[in-house]
């Protein structure tokens, strides 16, 4: 189970229920959730979707702690075009 909550502007904390619980701390801008998203879901439904993908290919435990949605892309180039396909 993934539960994100929103703590400020920008940022949000992802909790990933598992053998192993982890807490991550997510930052998604106005300009990245437009990008990603198109604006067809929630703020918190899109890093969800981004978890999801996250753990189709790595366990929580190796997902960073801290880090920038955008980055996702550095690791896995489709990100991108992936959200958009889950999301649209």
């Amino acid at each position: 189970m993934i539960s994100v909550s929103h703590i400020e502007e920008d940022l949000y904390q992802v909790t990933v229920q598992g053998q192993q619980p982890t807490v991550h701390e997510v930052r998604m801008t106005q300009a990245d959730y437009r990008l990603l998203s198109d604006r067809r879901c929630t703020h918190e439904w899109a890093i969800v979707q981004a978890f999801v993908f996250l753990l189709e290919h790595e366990p929580n435990t190796s997902i960073l702690p801290v880090f920038d949605i955008m980055e996702i892309g550095r690791y896995f180039p489709e990100f991108r075009e992936e959200m958009k396909r889950r999301l649209g």
